[in-house]
């Protein structure tokens, strides 16, 4: 609890002051918990994790947890299960919950382990691969490499800006509005340039804000394609 706590006051969002005020506990008290002078009773804890609403699965290590509890069982012959997301959910959960899943579905185990990571940052206990569908803007803005109503899967394992081939660009999820939007992605100083396949629509240009890089924002990489004929 204290290492989620003292990550918040260290990103600036919040102060030894503004949670002893949560809490009702002297500012005193509190210090003193943060620099294990002191503990807190299961009570004082259930009360500091109620007013900055964290659970215990906040305070466990994200890689433990999905070692022990994956929703989805490795699958026993050729093929693996995966999920089916909307945009929010696989670009903003490390792990997915079952209440999040659209639909499984399967992929040849040999296909998914030939596909090569080149993953930046701090990302490697996130689940690997997801899969999205897209909606009618999306999937004309991309066109004829997707359709409306694709359902594409994400490599969140790939969030560098390396060409996957030399003689083909990239096609990303990136984060944009607590969603995903699929582009080809440059950077240009500090502004990510989101690219459609379709010249019809428009080029988007993102800021890239101070503390964060371009594989911030990228979800991951567009491995394979499935449209409904």
């Amino acid at each position: 609890m204290r290492k989620a706590l003292w990550e918040r006051i260290e990103e600036g969002e919040l102060t030894g002051l503004r949670l002893a005020e949560q809490t009702g506990f002297k500012q005193a008290h509190i210090s003193n918990f943060l620099n294990r002078k002191r503990g807190l009773s299961l009570e004082g804890m259930d009360k500091v994790l109620n007013v900055q609403h964290l659970s215990v699965l906040d305070l466990l290590d994200p890689s433990e947890v999905n070692k022990r509890a994956s929703i989805v069982p490795p699958g026993e012959d050729e093929f693996d299960n995966v999920l089916l997301v909307e945009g929010h959910v696989a670009a903003t959960e490390p792990l997915i919950r079952s209440m999040n899943v659209r639909e499984i579905l399967k992929f040849k185990k040999s296909f998914l382990r030939r596909l090569r990571p080149e993953l930046e940052g701090n990302r490697d206990h996130w689940e690997r691969f997801v899969l999205i569908k897209l909606d009618g803007r999306e999937g004309m803005s991309m066109y004829p490499r997707l359709l409306p109503g694709a359902i594409v899967l994400i490599d969140r394992h790939y969030n560098s800006l390396k060409p996957y081939r030399k003689s083909d660009s990239n096609m990303y999820a990136v984060a944009k509005d607590r969603t995903c939007t699929v582009k080809y992605v440059e950077v240009a100083g500090n502004h990510l340039i989101l690219r459609p396949h379709n010249q019809a629509y428009p080029v988007e240009v993102m800021s890239i804000e101070e503390d964060k890089r371009s594989a911030d924002y990228i979800v991951g990489r567009i491995c394979h394609v499935g449209i409904e004929t």
